[in-house]
């Protein structure tokens, strides 16, 4: 199945909505049935038949489709956030008294989930440094259930050997879920290196206008019925039928976006490597970077995310050089339209990050779809006022 079927055709049947080009917005909380029997068939299936928006809609499943066949896997669930589809991967394959392997410095509310919601139910957790496959191998117990991997992470970047880590779960019966939405599906093929179940922030470059809060669990379909059966229809993280169409609308453009802020952000880690006022620049497709050939392996492109370490001497400088851009917003996420900082030193102290503070002087750029003249010329005139 090419990829431009899938963006612009599957699952979209237009001769049943009136053989409108754009799918239509179901907005409805529930569906009518004709009979006892078609309701009765419908309550055995209620994955496949609409019976209520909060469990399947016909907006929903338009998407559901085009994410699974992305992913070269048989079925998606779609969440009304990234940590909800996270949180339902990973509770629906734990009970008490399991034990969880994790990556250290994953995505901040992942971290949550495994420092204070779990143990609360009797699940703890080892972070590990996932850079070598023998952190694994040592933290790995008689009771663990899960490895969850994120790669690259989505601030100093380290990555996993993913094949690897597959290799080493299996033959251990642990189940292995990756958070993807550095590379996106496009970018990085969990599912066919081996990866159980790929979650996503769809809020970020599947959005792509900063307009939608979203998520993505894919896997095959014997593992998404059984989240769907307990911990999608018991938690209730779903997406509206209007956020789906947005998700749909957003799909339609996603390989050029990723090829444009791609291209964009490579031009600008090569001259910013080269700057005076940088101290470092932290890029997985850099040749600078650590596990450079590992990411050419299993990463197809080296995505819009990069951080630097600005040649500054106090908090000061960094606040004054962040201050000083005009076409960069200061805010969280990425993956839209617009390019992005985001400083460390903003963060506040965090009792549940324990193993280290990142420094003072590291900021992180997302590379949106602006020309790379205008925002080099931004940069530039920031440095100007921290010389």
């Amino acid at each position: 199945m090419d990829l431009s079927y899938i963006l612009n055709h599957l699952g979209e049947e237009r001769e049943n909505y009136f053989n409108a080009v754009s799918p239509p917005i179901i907005q409805t909380s529930n569906f009518y049935f004709k009979d006892v029997s078609s309701l009765r068939k419908a309550f055995l299936n209620e994955k496949e038949i609409p019976i209520y928006t909060r469990g399947n809609n016909p907006t929903v499943e338009i998407l559901r489709k085009k994410i699974a066949a992305l992913a070269g896997a048989e079925d998606a669930l779609v969440f009304s956030s990234g940590v909800a589809a996270i949180s339902a991967a990973v509770i629906s394959n734990v009970n008490a008294g399991d034990h969880v392997v994790c990556v250290k410095k994953p995505y901040g509310w992942t971290h949550r989930l495994f420092d204070k919601f779990l143990p609360r139910f009797g699940v703890t957790a080892t972070m590990v440094d996932g850079t070598a496959i023998e952190n694994f191998e040592r933290a790995i117990q008689s009771n663990t259930k899960i490895i969850f991997l994120e790669s690259p992470n989505t601030f100093t970047f380290e990555l996993q050997d993913i094949e690897a880590v597959v290799k080493l779960a299996k033959a251990k019966g642990i189940i292995t879920i990756i958070d993807n939405s550095y590379s996106t599906s496009l970018n990085q093929r969990c599912i066919e290196m081996g990866i159980d179940i790929e979650v996503h922030s769809a809020t970020k470059y599947y959005g792509g206008h900063s307009d939608v809060v979203a998520g993505y669990l894919i896997s095959n379909k014997k593992m998404t019925d059984k989240i769907f059966e307990s911990e999608f229809l018991n938690l209730g993280g779903i997406i509206s039928p209007n956020d789906a169409w947005l998700l749909i609308r957003s799909l339609r453009t996603l390989p050029l976006r990723l090829k444009q802020t791609t291209e964009t952000t490579e031009r600008l880690v090569q001259w910013l490597e080269q700057h005076p006022q940088i101290e470092k620049v932290i890029y997985p497709f850099s040749e600078s970077f650590p596990q450079y050939e590992l990411a050419k392996k299993q990463m197809k492109h080296g995505g819009s995310l990069f951080t630097i370490l600005l040649n500054a001497k106090n908090v000061e400088q960094v606040e004054t050089f962040c201050n000083s851009l005009q076409r960069f917003l200061m805010a969280v996420s990425w993956g839209g339209h617009e390019s992005l900082i985001m400083p460390a030193c903003s963060f506040p102290v965090q009792q549940h990050y324990k193993e280290q503070v990142y420094p003072f002087n590291l900021i992180r750029f997302y590379i949106g779809l602006e020309d790379t003249g205008c925002l080099m010329d931004d940069l530039k005139q920031a440095f100007k006022k921290i010389e």
